[in-house]
């Protein structure tokens, strides 16, 4: 029997919602493994904004530390400007924590039907490591003459040669675990860029280096988003700064099949500190509180988060489950084409575990 305990952060909009399915499913899964869940409900989201002017207290990155992970649905308000959502949570997570890996995977599964013409499953099979913790995402800068006609903004990136290097080398030791393309792409722009993202390029052609094993491009981020959309197949691992990360994720997750199989992981690969698991579709205030949502991200990103703590059975169990569930097609949400409620697919897949 294991134990775990884990901070729940359920958002806002259809995060609240796919959250109560994962949790269904891990609950599932802990039943037949032997594992305990301990989940404490953090209410931080919008709604708390609204009754502290602030998206979480002031310790409350501190409050987080003894976890063994974060588990996150979305976070997100049309009435509130989104700078603030995310200053105000993940990036203070995320910065305070080091979880400078993003890792975010795009499969086409098994009764999962890609808008790009010809594509059988898993002829998609990639992951996108995102640096999570500075390049343009880094928050430097500032407004000058603020409300003027003739404001100024500044938005600063800020990229570091340990930045860089780290995240370029989990690519590569993510490539060889993977064992299937042994090959990794660097995205970039140092054409226009030419100071950190040529900063980018030096670095990732030393790390290179040090794998002969594996085989190597570099692809500026306007050919790699056409390439996402042209031939997806060709990529296995693709690192790239924080922006272009964020923006091809977007385009891996629309040509495997839905944003609503997208899950996400931020680590801090040295364990020092939790990690914190989070799907990427957002919080989709269209249709909250309708039964619509697709709660299959958050389940696949909770097997991240299940294999990060070391029960891989579990993970697999569950990753088992989503597919077996995607591959009949008789429970599925709008998103994929079927009728069917959030809540019946999670009891679907909770029900298939074995």
């Amino acid at each position: 029997m294991s134990e775990h305990k884990i901070a729940v952060i359920k958002g806002d909009g259809i995060g609240v919602e796919v959250v109560d399915e994962a949790v269904k499913v891990l609950n599932a899964a802990g039943e037949k493994y032997g594992i305990t869940w301990n989940f404490d409900e953090l209410p931080w989201s919008s709604d708390y904004y609204d009754q502290h002017q602030q998206m979480m207290p002031d310790n409350g990155v501190e409050q987080l530390r003894d976890y063994d992970a974060i588990f996150l649905g979305a976070v997100g308000r049309p009435d509130i400007q989104d700078h603030i959502t995310l200053n105000g949570l993940l990036l203070p997570i995320r910065r305070t924590f080091d979880q400078f890996v993003c890792e975010r995977p795009s499969v086409l599964y098994p009764g999962v039907t890609s808008p790009l013409s010809g594509k059988k499953p898993f002829d998609i099979d990639m992951v996108v490591i995102r640096e999570n913790t500075e390049g343009e995402y880094a928050n430097m800068g500032g407004h000058l003459y603020e409300g003027d006609p003739n404001e100024v903004a500044i938005q600063t990136s800020a990229f570091t040669r340990r930045g860089c290097e780290r995240i370029i080398r989990y690519s590569f030791e993510l490539a060889r675990r993977r064992g299937k393309k042994n090959h990794v792409t660097s995205i970039t722009k140092s054409n226009a860029l030419g100071y950190g993202m040529v900063l980018w390029d030096r670095t990732f052609q030393a790390v290179a280096e040090d794998y002969p094993d594996i085989t190597t491009n570099s692809l500026l981020i306007d050919a790699a988003c056409m390439d996402f959309i042209r031939r997806p197949e060709a990529f296995d691992v693709v690192v790239a700064s924080n922006l272009f990360g964020d923006i091809l994720t977007d385009i891996g997750a629309v040509v495997t099949g839905s944003v609503g199989l997208a899950s996400s992981a931020n680590f801090d690969p040295t364990r020092a500190n939790p990690s914190m698991f989070e799907p990427t579709h957002g919080s989709a205030p269209d249709i909250a509180g309708q039964g619509l949502a697709n709660p299959m991200a958050q389940i696949l990103t909770s097997v991240m988060m299940v294999r990060h703590l070391g029960e891989d059975a579990a993970a697999d169990a569950i990753e088992e489950s989503v597919k077996r569930v995607l591959e009949v097609g008789e429970i599925l949400t709008p998103d994929l084409g079927g009728s069917a409620s959030t809540s019946s697919v999670g009891d679907a897949i909770a029900a298939n575990i074995s």
